[in-house]
């Protein structure tokens, strides 16, 4: 009974604030002071007629809810705080752009630290943020503003995409409208949950119908006043009330205006009816979806709905391929330094483009088959050979064991070898003289300083800790390396980046300095 009564309550207060809403004097005057100004804007698009909002009203009343809850219960964060602190418009721009640009994947929590290490200083932190190729495009994006712009970001949704690498349309738009005030919608993997819930559609998601709908359906909702705030607070709503899972729909400021929300009470009636002996319990207790005839947003047919899944039912993705698997040859090739006998490591910059574009690794070979530990040692020489040279041999080659990594659509396992050369052995690269070699040596600490992936930094750890299990490195050799053994925590360490500080992202302020010449 106890639950009973709280479900009811809870439905009594959701509509006594919609009856609130709806007929206050303030929103009712709003309504008919933007009619005029916003008819223009919001157009009839006949592909979305059956999933759009009755009318104006009922979009000034979303408006209104989702702001008003926004307002009382947003997080605070490092971006939001600065968008709204920061007086100078290109440092807001950047902030935000910045904040973008690391969100895409990647939740809010683990951006959180990233952000405000890269806002103060930074050299290498994007290392372990994953996606690598964002942080390349987010520099070059930045160096094209400083060299082509005079250091002035551009002013528009359609400039920022345009004329930046690595800016898409969500980007651009949640760009546009959080620094300038630009009255554009946008359409994120929250945003797409919350709109398809509350319209109902119910086709795959991921379509080019269906997001060309909602964002359609974005543009039309955004609040021309303060559409920053309101593309945030749908993003907001879809992070912390309209989850994936277990969304908290008594929680929802817009929850008499979902759609999903009505075809799950629609249910539970019809439900109830039957288990009480109403002469409707013959009615089948699948909700009544709204149909719209040919209509390519709605879900396939009744049978799509899952009465388990209530809300959950929207939006549909299609399944998931499983993760391909793939096995790949890594060498650590380590060598002492002739004048101070510190030993180094080889390793090699990989494709500007493709998986991983840019980073550095050691030297390593996609497998195409499975391969025996004697072709696999074959494999790894002949690769060695053509990078080094004939000084390398088969005697110092030694396998180290596995390394497993997940990247989100590929399964990699890293078959580890070492490679150590003496310190009287002379290694030539053969490469061609080039502006940025794609080969060099690295000391420990460059190398953590260095943009690897995670995936090689569990390789070297793998080595590192295959070193002090055979004592060879001293206590002191091992915390310079930073190296620890498996369950070991990670306690205490701090980035420190090299001292050359012309190779590091500027800071917020030096940024848009203009640059100073030093007197020769």
């Amino acid at each position: 009974m106890s639950k009973l009564r709280n479900a009811v309550m809870v439905r009594k207060t959701s509509l006594k604030r919609k009856q609130n809403v709806e007929h206050s004097p303030q929103r009712k005057r709003l309504c008919r002071e933007r009619i005029k100004e916003e008819s223009p804007r919001i157009v009839n698009v006949t592909e979305i007629d059956c999933h759009s909002f009755k009318d104006l009203t009922e979009i000034c009343s979303i408006r209104a809810c989702l702001l008003s809850w926004y307002d009382k219960n947003k997080r605070e964060l490092p971006w939001r705080r600065m968008a709204v602190a920061e007086s100078d418009l290109n440092k807001r721009t950047y902030a935000v752009w910045v904040s973008e640009i690391m969100l895409q994947q990647t939740q809010v929590a683990t951006v959180i630290s990233y952000y405000n290490k890269w806002i103060q200083e930074v050299n290498e932190m994007w290392s372990g943020l994953g996606y690598y190729s964002r942080g390349r495009r987010l520099h070059e994006g930045a160096q094209k503003v400083l060299s082509e712009f005079n250091g002035e970001m551009p002013k528009s949704a359609e400039e920022l995409q345009k004329l930046l690498p690595g800016v898409g349309r969500y980007t651009a738009s949640a760009i546009a409208s959080i620094s300038f005030g630009q009255v554009t919608g946008v359409v994120d993997g929250n945003a797409v949950r919350v709109l398809c819930r509350t319209r109902a559609i119910g086709a795959d998601s991921t379509s080019s119908a269906v997001t060309e709908a909602l964002w359609a359906l974005a543009n039309i909702l955004v609040d021309p006043v303060r559409p920053g705030d309101f593309n945030q607070a749908v993003m907001e709503l879809g992070a912390i009330v309209c989850t994936p899972k277990a969304p908290l729909c008594s929680e929802c400021p817009v929850q008499a205006h979902c759609r999903a929300y009505q075809q799950v009470i629609k249910e539970e009636k019809a439900v109830s009816k039957r288990l009480l002996g109403n002469t409707m319990s013959k009615l089948s207790c699948t909700p009544d979806i709204e149909e719209c005839g040919s209509c390519s947003l709605c879900l396939l047919d009744r049978k799509s709905w899952v009465s388990s899944l209530g809300v959950m039912n929207f939006p549909r993705k299609p399944a998931k391929k499983p993760p391909r698997t793939e096995r790949t040859l890594t060498c650590v090739v380590t060598r002492k330094r002739n004048t101070d006998d510190t030993e180094e490591y080889f390793i090699i910059q990989r494709p500007k483009f493709g998986l991983l574009a840019g980073l550095w690794e050691f030297p390593s070979i996609l497998m195409e088959a499975e391969l025996t530990e004697t072709k696999q040692k074959h494999t790894i020489l002949d690769r060695l050979a053509e990078l080094m040279g004939s000084s390398v041999t088969e005697a110092n080659l030694q396998h180290l064991g596995e390394v497993v990594h997940i990247f989100s659509h590929i399964h990699q396992t890293y078959h580890v070898y070492i490679n150590s050369f003496s310190d009287t052995t002379v290694i030539t690269v053969k490469q061609e003289e080039t502006e940025c070699p794609p080969f060099r040596w690295v000391t420990k600490a460059e190398f953590h300083q260095s943009a690897v992936s995670t995936a090689m930094k569990k390789v070297f750890r793998l080595y590192g800790n295959l070193c002090m299990n055979e004592k060879l490195f001293n206590k002191g050799d091992k915390q310079e390396c930073g190296f620890e053994t498996y369950g070991e925590k990670r306690k205490g360490r701090k980035h420190t980046g090299p001292k050359d500080s012309g190779r590091r992202q500027l800071s917020m302020d030096s940024f848009f300095r203009p640059a100073v010449k030093e007197p020769l």
